[in-house]
């Protein structure tokens, strides 16, 4: 069993280290190149089967961490998410399948804000991180609805809320990169100030294409 779930461990560290890669790249290359879809493709594929991986492992025994495997199902959100509103461009109703994993991530994201209340309570070690992520996941799930109510979309809103969450995504694969890769797993900051960096990162990408006319109609993460 150990062995098997050694295996595990290194296919989803393969897979991450993959998508890092590509996410780097992504960034650096010029949006709605063949090159920035290809990547986004490679990031996005790497991050899903990475995080997937990454949930069994969580719950085995020896293993054992339920907050690793909430942030699991976030980066699967998050992906998911940043890959499908891209759909959303010229359409006039949301798919249901849009609608359910921003209610999972609702669900999700509640359980954690619950367990991060229960853990104060009980002083336990990590419970901030808990407060943390399901805040943060619980106000982007909720933004999802109010997007979806928008009859009318701009020409630049289905780009917004699909850089917002890819980038989401990246800062992701960097956390698990300074966690798991340097070994700073039991440092609270190195949780918590790569997606306080990012967001503002991200709050700057949305401003810069906001409003814009140049940005490509059918470019692709």
């Amino acid at each position: 069993m150990e062995s098997t779930i050694t295996i595990l461990i290194y296919i989803h560290a393969f897979f991450g280290g993959i998508a890092l890669i590509a996410g780097i790249g992504i960034v650096i290359l010029k949006k709605g190149t063949k090159q920035h879809k290809l990547l986004g493709k490679v990031f996005s594929y790497g991050m899903i089967i990475s995080s997937a991986i990454s949930m069994p492992i969580a719950l085995m025994p020896v293993h054992k961490n339920p907050f690793l495997f909430s942030i699991s199902l976030f980066t699967i959100y998050l992906i998911l998410t940043g890959q499908r509103a891209l759909l959303h461009k010229g359409k006039k109703e949301v798919s249901n399948i849009d609608k359910v994993i921003s209610m999972a991530m609702i669900l999700t994201s509640s359980a954690m804000l619950f367990k991060g209340v229960y853990g104060i309570t009980q002083e336990a070690y990590g419970n901030i991180l808990y407060l943390f992520f399901g805040g943060f996941g619980l106000l982007l799930s909720l933004k999802d609805f109010k997007f979806y109510s928008i009859k009318k979309r701009t020409s630049t809103s289905w780009l917004r809320i699909h850089i917002s969450k890819m980038l989401g995504a990246f800062i992701s694969s960097i956390t698990a990169f300074i966690i798991a890769g340097l070994g700073y797993g039991d440092v609270m900051i190195a949780w918590i100030l790569p997606s306080i960096i990012g967001t503002i990162y991200i709050l700057y990408s949305i401003r810069n294409i906001s409003g814009s006319s140049s940005i490509p109609r059918k470019s692709h993460t």
